[in-house]
């Protein structure tokens, strides 16, 4: 079972994962714990065959060792270089991410590994794993303590590759120049201004959705370059920019990006009023005549594209 959930990255884009509820994280544990069993048993048998002749005291001292080794170490290595995956998660298809939907680094895996071995499943539990299935079955997302410590959730990797949650793609021609955009500049609100908006526009006013385009590409240009091509429109050049973010994003996840595949979109719902697939792109308007002196009334945006600042 699973349930959908919204992520916001780093990008300020929504995200719309699958957050991993407790019967696939059981069987991705039970696999795990098959593997660390017979990962103890081994070492066991090795020290039995190294140390033969070592006394009893010391010899439970070193198997409480290798169970404390086999129980944390192993959580925490594959967690953290496979940035959120075990063998079990790997066969269960679920990952580890941060509460954010960037990927973990060591601190979160170890956390979640000591938590683990001594809340969830281990010694506070009585090795039962109680606690973890209470806490994980009354959590919005399906998070165990040591979830809640390392501020990580699980969630499932294996779901059809889409673009933004209710936007069509990027049209090919822009995408391509979108790979090339500095974005560091971008502000996290103003990104989330214009994703909800580019969502909400089929149902504003034409007048009204000409506008705030123009106006919320205005703003995204003054902090990303470089400019995009000439005669652009504003609402693809906005979903030319969010969706490389969100593909930058999902890159660094290590799940793929639904972006940039290489096939050509039909082309987005909106276009130079040809009734062309696609948009078609050319010189920019001429520049309108200069104002008279005295009239400091600026000029009506033009519907062929926004001019980006210079």
């Amino acid at each position: 079972m699973a349930c959908v959930d919204r992520v916001v990255i780093g990008e300020a884009v929504e995200l719309d994962v699958r957050t991993a509820r407790l019967p696939s994280r059981a069987l991705a544990l039970g696999i795990d714990i098959v593997l660390m069993v017979v990962l103890l048993v081994v070492l066991l048998l090795l020290m039995s065959l190294v140390g033969s002749e070592v006394d009893d005291a010391l010899a439970a001292a070193v198997g409480l060792g290798l169970l404390v080794v086999t129980f944390v170490g192993y959580p925490l290595l594959w967690e953290t270089l496979t940035r959120g995956r075990t063998p079990g998660k790997y066969a269960m298809g679920l990952r580890v991410v941060r509460t954010d939907g960037g990927p973990i680094v060591f601190r979160h895996a170890l956390a979640r590994a000591l938590a683990g071995f001594i809340v969830d499943f281990g010694l506070l539990s009585a090795f039962t794993g109680i606690i973890a299935i209470v806490v994980s079955a009354t959590s919005v997302r399906g998070q165990r303590v040591g979830d809640l410590l390392a501020g990580t959730v699980v969630v499932r990797e294996r779901l059809p590759r889409t673009g933004l949650a209710g936007l069509p793609p990027a049209d090919p021609r822009l995408a391509a120049w979108a790979t090339g955009c500095e974005l560091s500049r971008l502000p996290d609100d103003l990104a989330l201004a214009a994703r909800q908006f580019l969502v909400r526009a089929p149902q504003l006013a034409p007048a009204v959705r000409m506008s705030l385009a123009e106006r919320l590409a205005g703003d995204v240009a003054a902090r990303v370059a470089p400019p995009p091509p000439s005669g652009v429109p504003a609402e693809p050049y906005l979903l030319a920019v969010l969706g490389e973010r969100r593909r930058r994003e999902t890159a660094r996840l290590g799940a793929g990006s639904p972006w940039g595949n290489g096939t050509r979109a039909a082309g987005p719902p909106w276009g130079n009023g040809s009734g062309a697939a696609g948009p078609s792109w050319g010189p920019p308007p001429a520049a309108p005549p200069p104002s008279l002196p005295g009239d400091d009334v600026a000029p009506a945006p033009s519907t062929g594209g926004f001019a980006p600042p210079g």
